[in-house]
Formats: structure tokens, C-alpha cells, sequence
């Protein structure tokens, strides 16, 4: 086992969204280092990695809601979480725009219950907070960089400018150790949102059926690989 794998080793780690396409790789990784993983699970799906592989036989489960604050700092009482890792999240941008309110709700109250959740708990020592490239919005200037304004439109990509600034808030004024992430488009196998192009594309092809065209070319988008990101 490496130094770095080493420092994980017995670590109580909480994972949100660990039935998400990140958070059951990332959960995996987790226990090859022998880290102690407590996973928040809203919705049972057994098609995810974390069940279909049966890593939620290794893992402690607690079931319930990111937005409930008062659980949230129970689990990470009682479970003495050490380090504290935000998936969860309505990630799907047709739904956010269908359904903006419980989008907002779920992105935004969840992120602000978890952070002051940790911050009542004294052994919480870190915070990863997953934002994403769409906290960016439109920028006249193209590639992003860390000092560029968070300027979302859409209900999705707002909702991820203010869980960010929200994180660096609580980074700032109490002095929370957080670390906000902000990744593109995660390809990779367990993906179960078919409205993504490569795993809709993929079905398509494996069901013979024609591939969804679905802009007229002139969008870049970057791609990063689940386990690369986990």
C-alpha cells in the first residue's frame, strides 16, 4: 500500500450520491485503500454500481435526504466522519429545466444543510464539494478559468454557481475546510442516464437502432473518464 493509500487506510469517509455514476466508482476506490465508508443513500437503485458490484455489503448505509440537516449531523456523530465527499445532486439539465424549484431545492438546500452540518461536527477535518463547469454560465472567453465569475443562467447551471458559492462562503467566513471541484461531462460504465450521448449512443448502436443526433456539431464539450475523475 502506497504513503497516500495509507493515509485513507481506516478513514471515516461520508460519500453522498453514492449511487451516482461518480459516487459508486468513487466509492469503489475508497475501499481498495481500506478507508471506512459511510454512504448517504436517498433512493434504493439496484441497476447502480454500488449495488450491482455489492459494495453496499462493505459500506455503512444511511438512508435518508441531503437536505435533512438534523440526520446529516447524526451520521456524521455517530459514524465520527473524518472527511466528507458531495455528490449529491439533480445533475440531469432537461429535469432541472422541467423542474426548477426541487432542482434548486436538492442542489442548493442540500449543499448549505451538509456544510453546516460539518460544521457543527468538530471531527470533520475536510469537504470535497463537486460543482461543475456549468457554474460558469456563458463566458465570452473560452477555456474557463478559477478566476472567472460564476454567472449560471439555466436553473441547472445556477444551481451549481450557487452550491459553489455557497461552499466558499462557509470556506471563507468560518474557516471550513472545503474544497470545491469543477468537472465537465463523466463518461464511463454504470451509467444509467441515457439521455447522455455516450450511453444513449452506445444502447442505440447495441440495439440497432439509429444514434441520436443531437446539435449541429458546432458544440465543444470536454469528456472525462469516471475513474479517472474518481
Amino acid at each position: 500500500m502506497s504513503v497516500s493509500a495509507f493515509a485513507w487506510r481506516d478513514r471515516p469517509v461520508l460519500v453522498t450520491g453514492a449511487t451516482g455514476l461518480v459516487g459508486g466508482w468513487l466509492v469503489r476506490s475508497l475501499l481498495n485503500v481500506e478507508a471506512d465508508v459511510v454512504c448517504l443513500v436517498r433512493d434504493w437503485v439496484p441497476q447502480s454500481e454500488l449495488n450491482r458490484s455489492q459494495m453496499v455489503e462493505k459500506v455503512k448505509v444511511v438512508r435518508g435526504d441531503v437536505r435533512d440537516q438534523r440526520l446529516l449531523e447524526r451520521a456524521l456523530g455517530e459514524y465520527e466522519v473524518d472527511t466528507v465527499i458531495h455528490l449529491a445532486a439533480q445533475t440531469i439539465v432537461p429535469i432541472a429545466n422541467r423542474n426548477p424549484v426541487s432542482t434548486f431545492d436538492t442542489n442548493v438546500a442540500g449543499t448549505w444543510a451538509l456544510l453546516e452540518a460539518s460544521r457543527r461536527t468538530p471531527t470533520v477535518k475536510q469537504i470535497v464539494i463537486a460543482s461543475s463547469d456549468k457554474a460558469y454560465g456563458e463566458q465570452t472567453t473560452l477555456p474557463y478559468d478559477e478566476k472567472m465569475p460564476l454567472q449560471g443562467v439555466h436553473p441547472y447551471d445556477v444551481s451549481k454557481s450557487a452550491a459553489d458559492l455557497i461552499a466558499q462562503s462557509f470556506a471563507s467566513t468560518f474557516g471550513l475546510p472545503v474544497i470545491v471541484t469543477r468537472c465537465g461531462n463523466f463518461f464511463g460504465g454504470g451509467d444509467l442516464n441515457w439521455s447522455r450521448i455516450v450511453p444513449g449512443t452506445i444502447r442505440s448502436i447495441l440495439r440497432n437502432s439509429r444514434p441520436v443526433i443531437r446539435s449541429d456539431g458546432e458544440y465543444v464539450r470536454d469528456y472525462f473518464y469516471v475513474e479517472d475523475g474518481a
